[in-house]
Formats: C-alpha cells, sequence, structure tokens
C-alpha cells in the first residue's frame, strides 16, 4: 500500500509498505548497498512523466549522469544504488504504465530509445531496469484488476521491480524447478533457487518464476525483504558487473494469492510478449556498440598516434583507420535502424487484434534487429583497438568494459536461433515459436 506522507523537494515523500512482515537474509559484500531491510521505506514521489516526449528528455538528462561512473562502477563492480535512486525520482519507471492507469503509456519506439540511451551511458543499469519494464508489461496486459490497482500506482510512486528468472543446472534455460504449492493458512509457498536475479537485490519486490501445482508457468511478486528469502551477491560474470545479477534462495517464502500472475496465458494464442522482451535487449547491445564506436573516435582524434608508413599526420588521418571507422560507423546505423525499424513494427502490430501472421511478423523484425545488433556491439567494440592501437589497452581508460559487456550480455539467447528462425520464416514460412525468448 502507499499512503502520501509529505511533500519533498523533487516530488512527494510516500511511505511504501509492501506487505512484508520480515527481513530476507542478505550477503552483502563491500560495494553492494542493500535496499533497507524492513517492510516500510520512505521514497520520493515522482512526477509523473506526461508522454514519449518527456520520457526520451528525462532520459537524456540521466544519460550523462549514468555515464559519469560508468568505468568505475565496471571496474569495482559497484552497485549503482545513487543512478538507481536517482531514475526512480526522475518519473522514468513509470513510462509504460498505461494511461488509463495514469502513466504515460509510451509506445515501443520511445521505450526503446530510452533504454538505448541508458545503455549507451551504462549498459549494467540499462540491463537493470530492463525486467522491471518487462514486468509492468506483464501486468499491465495479464493482471488482473486488482493486481494492476495495486502494483502500477506503486510503479507510478517510484517502486522497481527485479527479476528471479533463471536457474542452473536444468535441462535448459526455460525449464524452472522452483516450486509453488498452495499454503493452508492462505496463499502460497514459494521455495527454489534461482541465478542472474537482475535487479532484486537493489529493488523492493521481485517476480520470481515457479511452476504451481498444474505444471503452469507463473510470476510470484514478492517483498525482497519476505522471511526466507536469501539473496545474494554472488555475479562474477567479466561483463555488465554493475547489473548485480546475484542469487536468490527461496525457502517457503509466504506468497499472497494476489501476487501471482499466470504468466503462462501470455503464450496460449498470438503474444508479443517474447518480442517485447528482446526488444529491450537488443536496445541494449545497440547502445554498447554506439558508445564503443564513439569511444574509438574519441581516442583515435586525441590520442592515437599514425602509423609511419602512412605519413599521415594524425592517426584520424590514415587512408586505413578511415576506412575501417567508416565501415564500423555504417554497422552501428545499420544496428539502430533496425531496432528502430523492430520497435515500430510493435506498435503497428500492438494498434490491431493480434493474430499468429502479425505477431509472427513482429517477432522476426525484433529478432533480426537482435541478431545484428549482438554481432555489431561485439564487432566493434573489439575493433575499437584495432582501430585506437595499443595505448588503448591500457587498463586506465577501462575501454575495455565495452567488449565484456558487449560479449557477456548478447549471449543472453544465442544468436544462431535468431538465424534459424528468421531462415525457417523465410524459406518454409514457418511461424516462430511462442516462448520469451523471440
Amino acid at each position: 500500500m502507499i499512503d502520501k506522507v509529505g511533500k519533498g523537494a523533487s516530488g512527494t515523500a510516500v511511505t511504501v509498505d509492501n506487505g512484508s512482515a520480515g527481513a530476507a537474509a542478505r550477503t552483502t559484500p563491500a560495494g553492494l548497498a542493500a535496499p533497507a531491510g524492513s517492510a516500510t521505506a520512505t521514497v520520493v514521489r515522482p512526477e509523473v512523466l506526461a508522454d514519449g516526449a518527456a520520457a526520451l528528455a528525462v532520459a537524456h538528462a540521466l544519460a550523462p549522469v549514468l555515464r559519469a561512473g560508468a568505468s568505475e562502477r565496471d571496474r569495482h563492480r559497484l552497485t549503482p544504488q545513487p543512478e538507481l535512486d536517482e531514475i526512480a525520482a526522475s518519473g522514468l519507471l513509470g513510462i509504460t504504465v498505461p494511461r488509463a492507469f495514469g502513466g504515460a503509456g509510451v509506445s515501443h519506439e520511445v521505450l526503446a530509445e530510452v533504454m538505448r540511451t541508458l545503455a549507451e551511458a551504462d549498459p549494467s543499469v540499462a540491463q537493470t531496469l530492463l525486467p522491471h519494464f518487462v514486468l509492468v508489461g506483464a501486468l499491465s496486459g495479464l493482471g488482473s484488476e486488482d493486481q494492476q490497482n495495486f502494483f502500477l500506482p506503486a510503479v507510478l510512486a517510484g517502486t522497481r521491480f527485479g527479476n528471479a528468472v533463471s536457474e542452473r543446472g536444468t535441462k535448459h534455460a526455460w525449464d524452472p524447478q522452483s516450486r509453488i504449492v498452495d499454503d493452508p493458512a492462505g496463499g502460497y509457498r514459494l521455495s527454489g533457487r534461482k541465478y542472474y536475479a537482475t535487479g532484486s537485490l537493489t529493488a523492493p519486490w521481485m517476480a520470481v518464476a515457479a511452476k504451481n501445482q498444474q505444471g503452469e508457468l507463473v510470476l510470484a511478486f514478492v517483498p525482497t525483504d519476505s522471511d526466507g528469502l536469501e539473496l545474494t551477491d554472488d555475479w562474477t560474470a567479466f561483463g555488465q558487473r554493475a547489473t548485480i545479477s546475484g542469487s536468490a534462495i527461496l525457502d517457503s517464502v509466504h506468497v499472497r494469492a494476489d501476487h501471482v500472475l499466470p504468466i503462462w496465458r501470455a503464450f496460449t494464442g498470438p503474444t508479443l510478449a517474447g518480442a517485447f522482451d528482446q526488444l529491450l535487449h537488443t536496445a541494449i547491445d545497440v547502445g554498447i556498440a554506439r558508445d564503443a564506436l564513439d569511444d574509438a573516435v574519441s581516442f583515435v582524434t586525441t590520442r592515437s598516434r599514425p602509423w609511419f608508413e602512412s605519413d599521415a599526420d594524425r592517426a584520424a588521418d590514415e587512408p586505413e583507420v578511415i576506412f575501417r571507422a567508416g565501415q564500423l560507423a555504417v554497422r552501428v546505423y545499420a544496428a539502430e535502424a533496425l531496432l528502430r525499424n523492430a520497435a515500430a513494427v510493435l506498435d503497428e502490430t500492438a494498434s490491431a487484434p493480434l493474430t499468429d501472421e502479425s505477431t509472427a511478423r513482429a517477432s522476426i523484425a525484433v529478432a533480426s534487429a537482435k541478431a545484428v545488433g549482438g554481432e555489431v556491439s561485439t564487432e566493434v567494440a573489439s575493433a575499437l583497438f584495432e582501430l585506437a592501437g595499443t595505448s588503448a589497452t591500457d587498463d586506465q581508460h577501462n575501454l575495455g568494459r565495452h567488449w565484456r559487456n558487449a560479449r557477456t550480455h548478447s549471449v543472453h539467447d544465442p544468436v544462431r536461433w535468431k538465424y534459424h528462425h528468421i531462415g525457417n520464416y523465410v524459406l518454409n514460412g514457418v511461424n516462430p515459436p511462442r516462448h520469451p525468448l523471440i
């Protein structure tokens, strides 16, 4: 529940009660700022952004703030808590809440550009926000009236969601072993072990993917200070270090009956659920590509020396460097154009009743953008050193973070399967499958 308690400088201060009486066990090594341990915390109610133009303006204003500390957060695996707080206070978390609930209900094109802009500044922060927007979309599309009336106003008040979907040791990535069962005292009990719980260590709520007693996939919304929940910062990947995508262990965590979302219903008919998720991942890849290109250009024009055989006075005047820079720029332009096209196709598709044909076309458009975006981000992040030379490898510049981030994020789901589904669609007229990763 959300109760107004007073006016602050940046908005309205509110008390957010997430309904939990317990406190989670947390492992929080140096550098990780854990959320408040109590069920009630005072936050600042942001101004509600009115439309897409306002959302884009805020994203562009936040980008320099994120960029300023991105390298150091990467270097030292620091949580971006102050930056996430600024994002919450900005109103950006509520831009996809439907207008019927007081939000801006921005288009896919606007949201993709917001995410690309933030990812260009700091892809770890952008990836921390990704599950939030996916979950707001799930609540908006599948939630009951009571669920929407409970959660969506909280989002407008600055509440952010983390996720706990992926697990290790299962047959494949989409085979959760977490289980949610009836609690004789009312509601449910949730148990399982998750990895890659992106955003959950810094959010008041997390959505946990589990199978119910009927074997159906559901999302259980759980306060992150619940009894029986342990969140651990054990994320050790070489890239996307500041996402704080640690583990979540749930031992008979109580879940309210009205906090369970039947996510399985999203894939029983024509759906844009998977394409929406993948569009946001594409925006992150494309943002990384643009930032890597910009850093390459900056280094070559201000620091790099020309090769002695070129007779050029500057590295930027070498014909071979000019050619390669142009080649990489075109690749980035193409990735950005494919991202915009995919978002536009989603907007067009969502404006009419969904069919198998229309959603397949949208999924293929997004898959095409995602395949190219991932490839371009890793290529440009690697070619940065080809252009800039040996001095760019000095750790003081931390330019290697672009490749590490691109490589880590681009393997979220395999490109080879994007091309498989695209090829099967083009050659054989086979629609892509309905699942969250296409």
